[in-house]
């Protein structure tokens, strides 16, 4: 008799979907809107949003399905690094060393090492940038795969549980080279990373990003409970700053939650993403547009 062939096993958890469905935009402020083309668009390779904060008070900045949101004000510095995937190492190296004069007194600068480049804007936000990778990744060829932000030491356990229990959604804990994280799902590819660090006591200066809840009621109805709502924006937003730790309400992590809902008129909103490669001096019809996920053939 012929060996039944066996079922092949998956593990399914891989494919859930915590409550956390977008990571729409990481939001900071900035003094200078030039200088932020120079650096954004010019320097990274990014898009400007063509339809939205087309004005001089406010640019919003396409990076795959993720944007950054740069308000015109007094700069703010996220407490962390921002992750980003962009296409191809070398031309971004290239762009930054052209835009480079151009920042000269700013805190601009740039580091790259193999495939990564670490890199901070003229305002002092860390950036790390990483070439495509599908084992890190999945098939984000362009975008924002996580936020790590800083967290006091010995907190990623709580903070895990506050999103556990709070925001109803998964979370790990890890350590890696650079210290003790909770790492929080975020969709299909992102995350909010949580490092701890002594930086963590560095004053919290109102930045904030935005994320999207499938529940958005629930957690809603828990953070009220706990005095932790700073904003009810209108009904399809909330936001909320503080990480704290359940049993006795000590802050672990303070950056602002702009909550949005899946009936939010913005939520999954598609993105233009350009080419940046595609120049009016090394120009090729048809290629304009930036892919923001790597085909099939390269991850299946």
């Amino acid at each position: 008799m012929d060996a039944q062939p066996q079922k092949p096993v998956f593990d399914r958890t891989t494919q859930d979907v915590g409550n956390m469905v977008e990571l729409g935009h990481v939001n900071v402020r900035v003094p200078d809107q030039r200088i932020a083309i120079l650096f954004y668009i010019q320097g990274l390779g990014l898009t400007r949003d063509p339809y939205l904060m087309t004005g001089v008070d406010n640019m919003w900045v396409n990076v795959g399905i993720s944007q950054f949101h740069l308000p015109l004000g007094p700069a703010q510095v996220l407490r962390g690094t921002t992750g980003l995937v962009i296409p191809d190492p070398d031309a971004l190296e290239a762009r930054l060393r052209m835009v480079a004069p151009r920042l000269e007194g700013t805190k601009f600068r740039y580091t790259r090492t193999g495939d990564t480049t670490e890199v901070t804007c003229p305002w002092g936000n860390a950036m790390r940038v990483h070439a495509p990778d599908a084992t890190r990744f999945g098939r984000m060829n362009l975008g924002m795969p996580y936020v790590e932000v800083d967290a006091i030491p010995g907190s990623a356990e709580a903070i895990v549980r506050f999103y556990q229990e709070i925001i109803q959604t998964g979370g790990t804990t890890g350590e890696d080279a650079r210290g003790k994280y909770a790492r929080i799902p975020i969709g299909l590819s992102e995350s909010v990373l949580y490092r701890e660090t002594p930086r963590a006591s560095v004053p919290f200066d109102g930045h904030h990003i935005q994320v999207a809840f499938a529940d958005f009621s629930g957690p809603h109805r828990k953070l009220n409970e706990r005095g932790l709502i700073t904003e009810e924006s209108n009904e399809s937003q909330y936001r909320f700053q503080d990480i704290t730790c359940l049993d006795t309400g000590k802050i672990l992590s303070s950056i602002e939650h702009e909550v949005r809902s899946m009936r939010h008129p913005m939520f999954a909103r598609p993105l233009v993403n350009r080419n940046p490669d595609n120049t009016n001096n090394r120009y090729a019809a048809g290629w304009e547009a930036g892919m923001w996920r790597l085909p099939p053939a390269d991850i299946w």
